[in-house]
């Protein structure tokens, strides 16, 4: 009996879909992590999964009963310049597992060899971006953004050649399903209509079966997505997370963050921030990600325009319709996302200048983005100084005490009591988020002196990223200057 029930639906597309590819085998491969939790949700056993045997599976040395390994194709716009073929290059689909639930999730492996869309490369990974996507992706699930998630991780005992020789390292990585709007460009760059068509079918019977009951279903997944997408980017804005490689063939059709190679959470609120190295234009950076989302939409939907409807008139009305739609709906939700950091029940018109003005105080001083919203809901009670606050991590400057003094007036207008005002706060307002420099921090560890106890300190501590715990105050500290990290790397 197989340790893994897989139940492989997107392995009975078409091959035009894929290519058959098993993972390659690596020389010794050891443990790094499990994420137990997951693994119980999927069915799959953590202590095999922790043993010998299910290292070599994560490692790529043996391939479970049931599983079809397959790297998907996929096209893409990558800084705004289309590739018509990209694809799985260092990741293998071993297949679906199916969850207690009977949600069905894609079981990924990354690093774990070349394949036929490698483009030259080796199809490795550092265990540096290893631990990176690890610690982030977990992070990320754990403050209740829709994400991929780790399930385990390995070393390879082989040596990576990047800038010098790294250590190897392979994830097994969970997403409800791989699907990029890269797929669907793809088949459209070739006029496959037949394609385009059992793609859409696809994705509407696994993320969208509710537009199966419209008179256009492909027309009602486009309106989903775009809908799951708003969602998204208002989680990442009011989180103050950079997604360094916007490009379409990472978008995700089921709405879940993808690629956390050049990615990281602002330290100084700086709107123009940008981490990916090769982002030298600042086509990525925080201010411009719901424009970025927009624009990949519509790619998106002009890739669709062959299936939306015969007359190629109506379906571009169709489709822009539908596109014009997602600037509102991403206001709508990054609005109510910020009365709830606020503790306001709703931002009305009146409050446009306070929550404007915030803003800029918060760039005029670099403030930290992350703790200066703790500290307002450290504040949000006046009558009591909470067991939790950060004042002595971080304090309002003299100049924002003015800016203080109308949100409380504004709070004082709310019906809720300051009691329930400051819990919706701190249910909204991390404190404890994966800082560039500790998961730097970790990465050096382990690569330089294969020391993972940074590692698994730092995604223990991320597991409860709402309790404040003081003994745990290093993981909340903002990085001294020489600590700062400016910039993050693709592993491949």
């Amino acid at each position: 009996m197989s340790p893994i029930t897989f139940d492989n639906s997107y392995a009975r597309l078409p091959e035009q879909f894929y290519a058959r590819q098993a993972p390659v085998p690596v020389t010794a491969p050891g443990p790094i992590r499990v994420n137990r939790h997951l693994a119980e949700q999927l069915g799959i056993d953590a202590n095999w999964l922790s043993s010998e045997a299910g290292t070599q599976v994560v490692a790529g040395n043996a391939v479970p009963p049931g599983s079809e390994p397959l790297a998907s194709v996929y096209a893409g716009h990558q800084f705004g310049g289309y590739n018509p073929q990209l694809g799985d290059g260092r990741a293998i689909l071993l297949g679906e597992v199916l969850s207690h639930e009977g949600r069905r999730f894609d079981l990924q492996l990354k690093g774990s060899g070349p394949t036929p869309y490698s483009r030259g490369g080796d199809g490795r990974s550092p265990i540096g971006p290893v631990l990176r996507e690890y610690i982030v992706s977990e992070a990320m699930h754990q403050l209740g953004v829709p994400t991929t998630r780790a399930l385990a991780a390995v070393t390879t005992g082989d040596w990576v050649q990047r800038d010098g020789s790294l250590p190897g390292a392979v994830l097994a990585r969970v997403a409800s399903s791989h699907i990029r709007i890269g797929s669907f460009q793809y088949f459209a760059a070739q006029r496959d209509i037949e394609s385009l068509q059992l793609l859409s079918h696809h994705v509407i019977d696994r993320h969208y079966p509710d537009a199966k009951n419209s008179d256009n279903p492909v027309l009602a997944m486009l309106e989903a997505i775009i809908s799951r997408q708003a969602q998204l980017m208002a989680h990442w804005q009011l989180l103050g997370f950079i997604h360094g490689v916007m490009n379409t063939d990472n978008m995700l059709v089921c709405g879940e963050t993808i690629d956390y190679g050049p990615c990281a959470f602002m330290d100084q609120f700086n709107p123009d921030q940008v981490f990916s190295s090769i982002d030298h234009a600042g086509r990525y950076a925080y201010r411009q990600q719901p424009a970025i989302a927009h624009w990949n939409l519509s790619v998106l939907a002009q890739a669709l325009l062959p299936i939306l409807d015969n007359e190629q008139e109506r379906a571009v009305a169709l489709a822009q319709k539908a596109i014009n739609t997602f600037p509102d709906q991403f206001l709508q939700a990054n609005t109510q996302g910020m009365a709830r950091k606020l503790g306001l029940q709703a931002i009305k018109e009146q409050d446009t200048g306070l929550v404007e003005d915030l803003w800029q105080l918060m760039a005029e001083h670099t403030l930290d983005f992350t703790l200066t919203f703790r500290r307002l809901a450290d504040l949000a009670d006046k009558n009591t100084e909470a067991k939790s606050s950060v004042a002595e991590l971080f304090e309002f400057p003299d100049s924002v005490q003015p800016w203080l003094e109308r949100w409380h007036t504004r709070l004082a207008q709310e019906s809720t009591s300051s009691t329930e005002r400051q819990a919706l706060m701190y249910r909204n307002n991390p404190v404890f988020i994966p800082r560039n420099h500790l998961v730097e921090a970790a990465i050096v560890s382990a690569t330089d002196r294969g020391d993972l106890s940074t590692f698994d300190q730092l995604v223990d501590t991320l597991e409860k990223p709402y309790q404040y715990r003081k003994a745990l105050a290093l993981f909340a500290t903002p990085p001294k200057p020489d600590q700062v990290v400016r910039q993050t790397f693709c592993g491949t």
